[in-house]
């Protein structure tokens, strides 16, 4: 086989071994869009996701209204709610409860009732199977696993945090994360290292920088 031949099956092989390995996340690919219900500000309304291009979105699913986790979850969000505008990101809230029960469970819970972002009514699971979050068995069939993914003003999602429901997320890890893939966002050549925040310093990798950190 001519040389060539040879170079152009090692890149297809390698093109193949990438999506193989890419095929179970979102993170990388354009984030799928949708229409919800929302309770947002004591009104009842409509959000289109991609009406959010231009802005950072923070899509927190959560397994349920009136439980136990997700209110403090929530409630931590609303405290932290400017410091994620300050990032030009917007939060949405999505669960497996209507709009209605959303509102329902702000009339009785102070810590849901401070809350000024959208919170989404995925109520046929349609949201949550297309971001494959939805539980189709067990004890918590119909709701969706805790997850968190941050998608850019392009609507390409950068990150992507699921995990079990008996464990609650860090909020402040979600806003460093999201000023981590901002900063890259601004910055082309520069990534941010372990446990990187504002201020700290960033690396620019490059030949000259290979085996010396």
């Amino acid at each position: 086989m001519p040389d060539f031949r040879k170079g152009f099956m090692v890149i297809k092989m390698q093109h193949q071994q990438t999506s193989s390995m890419n095929s179970g996340t979102l993170v990388g690919r354009k984030a799928p869009d949708f229409t919800a219900h929302a309770y947002h500000e004591n009104k009842f309304k409509d959000i289109k996701l991609s009406t959010l291009k231009g802005k950072w979105v923070i899509l927190a699913f959560y397994p349920g209204d009136f439980t136990f986790v997700c209110p403090t979850e929530l409630s931590r969000f609303a405290d932290m709610y400017a410091d994620f505008k300050k990032v030009n990101a917007e939060v949405l809230s999505v669960s497996t409860d209507s709009e209605h029960v959303h509102k329902a469970w702000a009339d009785q819970s102070a810590s849901i009732k401070k809350i000024r972002y959208p919170m989404l009514a995925d109520n046929s699971g349609k949201i949550s199977k297309l971001y494959g979050v939805y539980i189709d068995s067990g004890v918590d069939e119909g709701r969706s696993l805790r997850a968190t993914f941050i998608i850019d003003p392009d609507g390409i999602i950068r990150s992507a945090d699921i995990h079990d429901n008996s464990i609650g997320r860090s909020v402040k890890e979600v806003l460093r994360k999201l000023q981590a893939a901002n900063y890259v966002r601004q910055h082309g050549g520069e990534v941010c290292p372990v446990e990187w925040e504002v201020g700290s310093k960033t690396l620019r990798p490059g030949i000259g920088l290979v085996g010396k950190i």
